[in-house]
C-alpha cells in the first residue's frame, strides 16, 4: 500500500542514506522541507520533497497534514524498562535529605529492585512491561534499548531478558537487549565480588550467548560498584560470545571508564555527567557515541551533562531517557528532549539530533531509522498544529503528538 502525506508544514531531519551520525557543528544542523510531501509503501520511506515539486504520483491513500510537522520517532538507546516495582519509598526519602549513594548502602537502589523482581513471575513482568512500551511508542519512541541488571543471579538475569525476547516478537519497533547483570554486587558476594564476576563470565554470558538473549553488554563501572580493571574483564567476557560493549560510565566519578569502554570498541558509553579532559580527548579519537541522560540528572538532583564541552570537542552525542524506577521513573523522550535543551545548553536542532539520527547510532540502528531517508523504515512522528520543531522543547509540559506511525502504519496516541 502506497500513502502520500501532502502540505506537511515542516519535514524534518531529512537525510541521505548514508548519513550516520552527526557531530561538533554538524549538530546545529536539522536539515527541514518546508510545505513538503511524503511517499510511503509499506513500511519504507520511498520519496519526499517540496509540494511544488510533487507532480502527479500514484498512491492509494492521501493524508493532508496542513499545519502539522513530521519527524522520525524518538530513539532511546537506554532503559531499563523491564522492572518489579516502582520506589516511591526512597524518592521520599531524598527529599528527607538522603543520597542515591547512600539509600543503595542501606538496602535500597538497585539491590531492592533486584529483591523484588527476583520474586516476580515472568509473566506480570511481561504485563507490566507491555504497558509501559505502549505508552512510550504513543509518546514518540520508535526504537528502544532494554537493559537486565535487577536480576543478578543467572536464573533472574536470563527472566529479564527473557522478558526483553517476548517484547520483540509481540512489537513491531526495533527493540535491542542488554546484558547488565555487573550492576551491582549482589549482597550474597558482598564479600566475594571476584566470584559474583566469575558467575558472570563463566556461567550469565555463556548462557545468555546460547539461548541468543542479547545484543549488547553493559557494566556499571563506578565506584562502589565496578571498577575499570573489573570492567574491561567482563566487557572482553562478553565480545567473545559477541556481545557489544553499551556501558555506565563517570555518573558520579570518573575512574577510568571512558577509556575502558573505547578500547573495547563500545558502541556508546553512557551518563558522562563527570568529564574529565582525558576522558573528552579519547572520545574524541574514537567511533564510541556519548550519550547524556538528563532526566536521571533531573530526578537525583545531580550535575547534567556538559553537552557543550562535548560538542565542542567533536564528539557525538545522543540522548536517551534512562527509564528506571529508582533514578528515572519516565520514558518520555518528549520530556529528555526538553530537558536537553533547558538545562543542557542545547539548541533545538541539537536536542533533535542528538534524540533521532544519533540515537539511532548508539542503537546501531542508524541504516534502518532515525532520519527521513530513501529507503529507511517509515517510523515517524506526525504533530498537532504547531509553529514550529522548536515548539517541542519549548513547551515541555505539553503533548504535541498528533500520531505516531511505525513500520508505516498509524499507532493512534491518547
Amino acid at each position: 500500500m502506497t500513502t502520500l502525506f501532502i502540505n506537511i508544514k515542516e519535514l524534518v531531519q531529512v537525510r541521505e542514506l548514508d548519513v550516520m551520525k552527526v557531530s561538533g557543528k554538524n549538530m546545529s544542523i536539522l536539515p527541514i522541507i518546508k510545505n513538503a510531501f511524503l511517499i510511503i509503501k509499506d513500511n519504507i520511506i520511498v520519496d519526499f520533497g517540496s509540494m511544488n515539486k510533487l507532480g502527479i504520483k500514484k498512491s492509494d491513500k492521501v493524508v493532508d497534514l496542513t499545519g502539522k510537522l513530521v519527524l522520525p520517532t524518538w530513539c532511546d538507546s537506554h532503559t531499563h524498562l523491564v522492572f518489579a516495582d516502582t520506589r516511591e519509598e526512597e524518592f521520599v526519602n531524598r527529599i528527607k535529605g538522603l543520597t542515591y549513594q547512600e539509600i543503595a548502602k542501606r538496602g535500597g537502589g538497585i539491590l531492592n529492585s533486584a529483591k523484588k523482581l527476583q520474586i516476580k513471575p515472568e509473566i506480570e513482568l511481561f504485563d507490566d512491561a507491555e504497558k509501559r512500551l505502549k505508552e512510550l511508542i504513543q509518546n514518540g519512541t520508535g526504537a528502544i534499548e532494554i537493559k537486565s541488571g535487577y536480576g543478578l543471579s543467572l536464573e533472574s538475569e536470563l527472566k529479564i531478558l527473557r522478558v526483553i525476547k517476548k517484547l520483540k516478537e509481540n512489537f513491531s519497533i526495533p527493540i535491542k537487549a542488554t546484558f547488565l547483570g555487573a550492576h551491582a554486587i549482589p549482597i550474597k558476594y558482598k564479600e566475594k565480588r571476584a566470584d559474583y564476576i566469575q558467575l558472570i563470565i563463566d556461567k550469565m554470558i555463556p548462557e545468555i550467548a546460547k539461548e541468543k538473549l542479547a545484543d549488547y553488554i553493559d557494566v556499571f563501572c563506578e565506584k562502589g560498584y565496578f571498577t575499570s580493571k573489573e570492567t574491561d574483564q567482563i566487557l572482553k567476557a562478553g565480545r567473545k560470545y559477541g556481545l557489544i560493549p553499551k556501558i555506565h560510565v563517570n555518573q558520579f566519578n570518573s575512574i577510568g571508564g571512558v577509556k575502558v569502554g573505547v578500547k573495547n570498541n563500545a558502541l556508546s558509553v553512557d551518563h558522562l555527567e563527570v568529564l574529565t579532559d582525558e576522558d573528552l580527548s579519547i572520545l574524541s579519537k574514537s567511533d564510541t557515541m556519548s550519550v547524556a541522560l538528563p532526566s536521571c540528572s533531573f530526578f537525583l538532583g545531580i550535575p547534567y551533562t556538559n553537552a557543550r564541552k562535548l560538542i565542542d570537542a567533536n564528539v557525538p552525542m545522543a540522548i536517551a531517557s534512562d527509564y528506571n524506577p529508582g533514578s528515572s521513573p519516565s520514558g518520555n523522550m518528549n520530556f529528555v528532549v526538553s530537558l536537553a535543551c533547558i538545562k543542557m545548553r542545547m539548541t533545538p536542532e541539537e536536542a533533535i539530533n542528538a534524540a533521532t539520527i544519533n540515537a539511532a547510532y548508539a542503537l546501531n540502528l542508524s541504516n534502518k531509522i532515525g532520519s527521513i531517508s530513501k529507503g529507511k523504515v517509515a517510523n515517524f512522528i506526525i504533530t498537532k498544529p504547531i509553529k514550529s520543531y522548536s515548539s517541542i522543547p519549548y513547551a515541555f509540559a505539553d503533548n504535541y503528538i498528533e500520531k505516531v506511525y511505525v513500520n508505516g502504519k498509524e499507532t493512534q496516541t491518547k
